[in-house]
This record gives structure tokens, sequence and C-alpha cells, in this order.
């Protein structure tokens, strides 16, 4: 395994963090409706007072409006919170610049000198690895950023944003992926393990696939809107994992969503969960700070193996 850099060794200390995806999306995620700035600001500060301090967003999440809420929450404390944003590759933006210049926009609505962490949101048709890394480069170079990292980036695509850093002596720190019990691509793939060979954090992205396995949907109970058809075929295969969950939990004495995550924390990976109130922030830190064992870690392999198919590595 390569030795993690100096540069990006807060990310691997880091057990848990938040997803600021649903601060400021009204689209998808009901801000003003299902939750406030009030909502907001006490989730934000339960997640610091519990010890969680790194938190994702993204100039995309509620069009810039993520990023300002975040913003103002930061004046707003004095204890120390890790900050990382991403790069989303729209189809005008084609050269390395375009980065630098993207980033200066997420910084000002953050109200912040530098990021701790840069991400290209996803991978683009029409602009190559080398192209978006270059780009970081200037980010790093300009100190806009701590460090660099990737999102959505599988194989041959991990290692040619891997080489063009190495080139520059910059480290690749982290590729953002979807993984939880219910996607274990990252894992079935290998990406996982390739990742942690050339020291670069896995950051788990949707870690409790939208609500699906916070134990409060069931087939008799399905979640509405566009979580319905897109989990319509994941729902009927619910029951044994929440009850594996359940029976965990009972251990432990965590709820369902704090072993699905800690579950993750044990892969190896990062999780991100989102929080629209105090009480959900809350119970994303108790997933962090205690290990279940090799054989509960094993059971829900066991009970998620075959709960969709997978691509060959």
């Amino acid at each position: 395994m390569n030795e993690v850099s100096n540069e990006t060794r807060f990310l691997h200390a880091i057990e848990i963090g938040m997803g600021g995806q649903q601060w400021g999306d009204r689209l998808v995620w009901g801000y003003g409706q299902t939750h406030t700035d009030k909502d907001i600001f006490e989730a934000f500060n339960t997640s610091l007072n519990l010890g969680v301090r790194f938190i994702d967003t993204a100039e995309i999440y509620g069009s810039g409006k993520s990023e300002r809420i975040i913003g103002s929450l930061l004046k707003e404390t004095d204890q120390p919170v890790l900050v990382a944003t991403k790069f989303f590759p729209m189809p005008w933006r084609l050269t390395k610049n375009a980065l630098p210049r993207a980033l200066k926009g997420s910084l000002e609505r953050l109200g912040l000198e530098s990021v701790d962490l840069y991400q290209v949101h996803w991978p683009s048709p029409l602009m190559t690895p080398e192209t978006f890394m270059e780009g970081m480069v200037i980010c790093v170079k300009e100190g806009l950023t701590r460090t660099v990292g990737v999102s959505n980036f599988w194989k041959q695509r991990i290692m040619r944003a891997y080489s063009t850093l190495s080139q520059h002596g910059i480290p690749l720190a982290s590729n953002q992926l979807p993984f939880s019990l219910l996607n274990r691509t990252a894992e079935k793939t290998g990406t996982l393990t390739r990742c942690k060979e050339l020291g670069i954090r896995v950051i788990a992205y949707s870690p409790l696939e939208q609500g699906l396995l916070t134990g409060k949907y069931s087939p008799e109970n399905p979640p509405v809107g566009l979580r319905a058809s897109q989990y319509g075929h994941l729902i009927q295969k619910l029951p044994p994992i929440i009850k594996v969950l359940q029976e965990i939990g009972q251990t432990h004495g965590k709820t369902v969503s704090q072993v699905a995550l800690n579950w993750v924390i044990c892969k190896g990976a990062l999780p991100i969960p989102g929080a629209k109130n105090a009480k959900q922030a809350e119970e994303n830190a108790g997933s962090a700070g205690w290990r279940m064992t090799d054989d509960e870690i094993a059971k829900l392999d066991e009970v998620t193996d075959n709960i969709r198919e997978y691509p060959k590595e």
C-alpha cells in the first residue's frame, strides 16, 4: 500500500463527515419545505459538537445555495471545520483554466480563501482526466485548495488522474463514490481495494441509500416521489437486511442507520450522510467511534451479496 502523504493524512483520520446536498436543494430534498435554515443551523452545530468536522458540498447543490448556507454557518462558529466542494463539468467548460475559475466562485460563496479538498464532480466526454488534473494543479499552486479529489471515477480514469497529478508531485487525495449496503459496486469491482493501495480515501456518498437503510421504509411503507420509482426493485429485498441491522444494533445499543453507516466505516470508507435536522445529525454522529465484529460484518455482507448485479472488474 502506498504511504499516505502528509497533505492527505487528515482525510484518512476522519471516520464520518456531513453531506451538504440537502442544504439548499429544493427540487430533490425539499429545502424550505421539509427543513428550514434553522433546522440546518441546528444540524450543523450538533454535528460539530459531536466531533463531526468534515463537510462536503458542491457548486451545483441548490445552484450554489448549499455553498452559501455553509459559508454563513462557518461565520457563526469558531470550531475548526474541514470543507470540501466540487467542480461540475458544464459542457462549456473545456479547458484546465475552468477549474480555478469555478473554484474562485465557490470560495466566494463559502467565504473562504481556500478549501481543504476540491473534487471533480463527474467525468466528462468533453474533458479528459488529464485536463481535469492539470486544472487541479493550478488550483493547488495558486493556494485555492489544500488537496485534490475526484468523484464517480472508476478503473482507468482513477489511474489517469493519479498519474497526471503524480507528475507534479501532488497526491490524489480522494475518490467519492456511491457506496452502501445496497450499492457495493466500489467493493465488488475492486475499486475500493485499489484506492486503498494507492493511498486514495474513498468518500461514500448515499451511504444510507436516500433513507432506505434507516429502517423507516418497507414494502408496505415505501418512499414517495422520485425514490419510489428509483428504488422500487430494492424495497422488496429490504426486510431481511433491516432484520440483521436491527439485531446488530440491539447488541451495540445502536439504531439501524448507525449500524449501516458503521459497516461503511468498517470497510475503510468515509461516509458523508446528510442531515436535515439536529436529530438526524446526532444519529449520524453515533455511527462513529465504535466497531462491529468481523462476524457481524460478514452477516451483513452475506445478506446483501446478491441484492443487485455488479459489473466485472
